[in-house]
């Protein structure tokens, strides 16, 4: 005897719909447009959403160089790492980082905002930067998204 009228339906590998959606960069603070696109990554936005898949969507971040950071984020804010060596650790500061591979800056921060176990790793290979306005995915016909849009 069946009394409820719905049933929780957890979505898997052969259920989920991913789509491609492009995401615009320009104009856009560094941390809020990172935090709206994991949650779009991770599929948070959708009603078919579960913790433990990938059913977030594939997204295309275009004009990364043109991303902003408030403050005095540009000058003080260090990307540390390590070589293996001792002595090797390296730093450099957004400026730096923006001047030499705008991308980078945009997937470290979008990537601090994922899991850290295997789902994360995944989730982040769904993402695409690329610096200016064109970018190799017109195939996947993607869909614009307007980050203000979104809650």
């Amino acid at each position: 005897m069946e009394s409820l009228s719905y049933k929780t339906v957890s979505a898997n590998k052969a259920t989920v719909q991913k789509e491609w959606v492009v995401v615009d960069a320009d104009g856009h603070n560094l941390g809020r447009l990172a935090s709206k696109v994991a949650m779009i990554l991770r599929g948070k936005y959708k009603p078919s959403y579960t913790p433990h898949v990938d059913c977030g969507d594939n997204v295309i971040i275009i004009n990364a160089e043109k991303i902003n950071l408030t403050g005095n984020k540009l000058n003080d804010k260090t990307y540390i790492r390590h070589t293996g060596y001792p002595g090797g650790q390296r730093e450099l500061t957004a400026k730096v980082m923006q001047q030499k591979n705008p991308a980078l800056l945009v997937e470290k921060a979008v990537k601090g905002m994922l899991p850290k176990n295997k789902l994360g790793a995944q989730l982040f290979r769904n993402l695409n930067v690329n610096v200016g306005s064109a970018h190799n995915h017109e195939a996947q016909k993607p869909k614009t998204v307007n980050l203000n849009d979104l809650k």
